[in-house]
């Protein structure tokens, strides 16, 4: 099977017998190649179901319209926690993203995305799975809200407390020292495994009484 390959898209080789030109490997390989070209103006858009939507090279719809945004928004000022919850690829992480620009377009809230499905691999082990979600939230406010602050907190946060507090801490010192309530948007939660499930849920669940002041 010889690839060709397009130098404006993404290709992916996998379990090739002929060996790729350059490249050293024994009976079998499995390659993730990319080869991509910066979009333009005249970039083709495609139709996308592998991931949230890029509007420069995807077609879409407003990713907003696609559910009540005056039912989310009363949950939001009733300062409630919700669940989204719906089919594989059907525009959710979008979703939650297109509503994180929002908010924090309009001001009134901090809002933050955070994918915390890295700490699936920590399975059993809540120490691992906590601090890669609590990295995993201070590298996201560094990178959409330019927030160093949290990272900053993180090393003294995981001296301070254990696993099993240390992200309600966490979000309780963030809560305290922002000027606007936190709005965390949480994704695949569901891909978390046992006990860290468990203190994630827990953790979340214990700051409820304290938001929006101390709590998001």
């Amino acid at each position: 099977m010889n690839p060709s390959v397009d130098s404006g898209r993404s290709i992916n080789v996998a379990l090739y017998r002929k060996p790729l030109k350059g490249i050293r490997y024994k009976e079998y390989v499995v390659l993730l190649c990319s080869f991509t070209k910066p979009p333009t103006e005249t970039t083709m858009k495609r139709f996308n179901t592998t991931g949230p939507i890029q509007n420069d090279i995807h077609y879409a719809i407003s990713p907003l319209s696609r559910w009540d945004m005056d039912e989310i928004e009363a949950l939001i000022v009733e300062r409630q926690y919700f669940v989204l919850h719906a089919p594989r690829q059907t525009g959710k992480t979008s979703c939650l993203l297109a509503l994180m620009d929002k908010l924090n377009a309009e001001g009134n809230y901090t809002a933050l995305y955070v994918n915390i499905e890295p700490a699936q691999a920590a399975r059993e082990n809540v120490e691992a799975g906590m601090r890669t979600i609590i990295d995993a939230i201070a590298e996201n406010a560094k990178h959409y809200l330019d927030d160093q602050r949290v990272g900053v907190w993180v090393h003294q946060i995981l001296r301070e407390f254990n696993p099993y507090s240390a992200l309600q801490n966490l979000l309780a010192r963030w809560s305290r020292e922002n000027p606007r309530p936190i709005v965390l948007l949480l994704d695949e939660v569901d891909t978390l495994i046992g006990y860290t499930l468990i203190s994630v849920l827990r953790q979340l669940r214990a700051g409820y009484t304290d938001r929006p002041a101390a709590y998001p």
